[in-house]
C-alpha cells in the first residue's frame, strides 16, 4: 500500500504525542473539566421542523441536551448568528457534518477531488463561524473502480492539503468510520489518523457503525484519545436493523466503561430520526441510562 513509511518506534511516539495533544486540545476547545462526564447533544435536523431556530434550541435544552450538531452554511454571517443563538440557549453548536459522499477525496477524477476540497474548506470556515471545533469528514469511498490502496493514498494526500486551513480556523478534521468499505479495523483507523502527525486530524467515532464486524468498546479503547466526537446509534444483528438506543446489540455497559478508560468527556450525539418533545425526552432518558452505567 502506498503510504508514508513509519517504523514501530516512530509510530508509537507519534501516537503518544497525538494522544496527549488531542486530550489537551479537546479540553481547551470545549472548555470542559477533564473529570466531567460526556455531554448529550442532538443533530439540528432531529428537532421539529415546524419550530424556529430559537424554539428548537430551547426545546433541546429543556429535553436535557447541551449541544447541537449542524450542517455547513456558506453564509458566514448567518452561521455566526445561528451559533450565537445556540450558545445563548445553552446548546452550542459543537460540530458540523460535511460528509464527503458526494465529492469523495478518493475519487480518481481530479475535478471531483477539487470539489471535495472546496466543500471541506467551506465547512471549516463555517465551523469557525459557528464557534465549533470539528467538521465530520467521510475520508474515502472504496468502490468497484476505486481500490483500497488508491482510496487510502488519495484521501490522505487531499486531507494533508486541508490541515493548514483547519489550523487557521482552529477546527479539527474529524474522520468518521462509516459503511464505505474503508478503515475496517480499529488498528488501521488509528494508524490512518497517526500518519498525519497532526493534532488537527482526529477520529469521529460512530458506535453503531462497527457492530456488524466488531465491538464498539474495542474500537474505543484502540482509538483512545484520537477520538474527538462520538455518534450514538444502536443496531440489531439479527434482522439487520437499526434500533433506538438500548434496543440493539451494542454492549452499552462496556462502551461506557471504555469511555471512562480513555477519559472521553466530549459530546455524544445520536444520529437517529427526529421527533416531538416526548420522543426527545425519551431519547435523553435513554442516554442518561447509558451515562449512568
Amino acid at each position: 500500500m502506498s503510504r508514508p513509511a513509519m517504523n514501530r518506534r516512530g509510530f508509537l511516539r507519534t501516537a503518544a504525542a497525538t494522544g496527549l495533544a488531542a486530550g489537551i486540545l479537546t479540553a481547551a476547545a470545549d472548555g470542559q473539566d477533564t473529570a466531567s462526564a460526556p455531554k448529550k447533544a442532538l443533530q439540528l435536523g432531529m428537532l421539529p421542523k415546524d419550530l424556529g431556530n430559537k424554539e428548537k434550541f430551547a426545546l433541546a435544552y429543556d429535553c436535557g441536551f447541551r449541544g447541537i450538531e449542524a450542517s455547513p452554511m456558506a453564509d458566514l454571517k448567518a452561521a455566526e448568528e445561528l451559533g450565537k443563538l445556540a450558545r445563548d440557549a445553552g446548546t452550542p453548536i459543537h460540530s458540523i457534518v460535511y460528509g464527503g459522499w458526494g465529492q469523495p477525496l478518493s475519487d480518481p477524477n481530479p475535478e471531483v477531488q477539487k470539489e471535495g476540497l472546496s466543500g471541506m474548506r467551506t465547512a471549516l470556515r463555517s465551523a469557525q463561524a459557528f464557534g465549533c471545533d470539528a467538521v465530520l469528514l467521510v475520508p474515502a469511498i472504496v468502490t468497484e473502480t476505486v481500490g483500497y490502496a488508491d482510496a487510502y493514498k488519495r484521501s490522505q494526500d487531499n486531507i494533508r492539503k486541508l490541515i493548514g486551513p483547519a489550523e487557521d480556523a482552529g477546527v479539527v478534521i474529524a474522520v468518521e468510520n462509516v459503511w464505505n468499505k474503508f478503515l475496517l479495523s480499529p488498528i488501521e483507523f488509528a494508524r490512518y489518523i497517526d500518519e498525519f502527525e497532526s493534532r488537527w486530524v482526529r477520529a469521529y467515532f460512530d458506535i453503531g457503525n462497527v457492530i456488524l464486524f466488531g465491538f464498539a468498546q474495542d474500537w474505543i479503547r484502540t482509538l483512545g484519545r484520537r477520538i474527538i466526537k462520538i455518534h450514538l446509534k444502536d443496531f440489531k444483528r439479527q434482522g439487520y436493523q437499526w434500533t433506538n438506543l438500548l434496543d440493539g446489540d451494542v454492549n452499552w455497559p462496556q462502551v461506557r466503561q471504555a469511555l471512562r478508560e480513555i477519559g472521553y468527556t466530549g459530546y455524544l450525539t445520536p444520529e437517529l430520526s427526529g421527533g416531538d418533545e416526548a420522543y426527545l425526552k425519551d431519547l435523553s432518558a435513554r442516554m442518561d441510562k447509558i451515562l449512568a452505567m
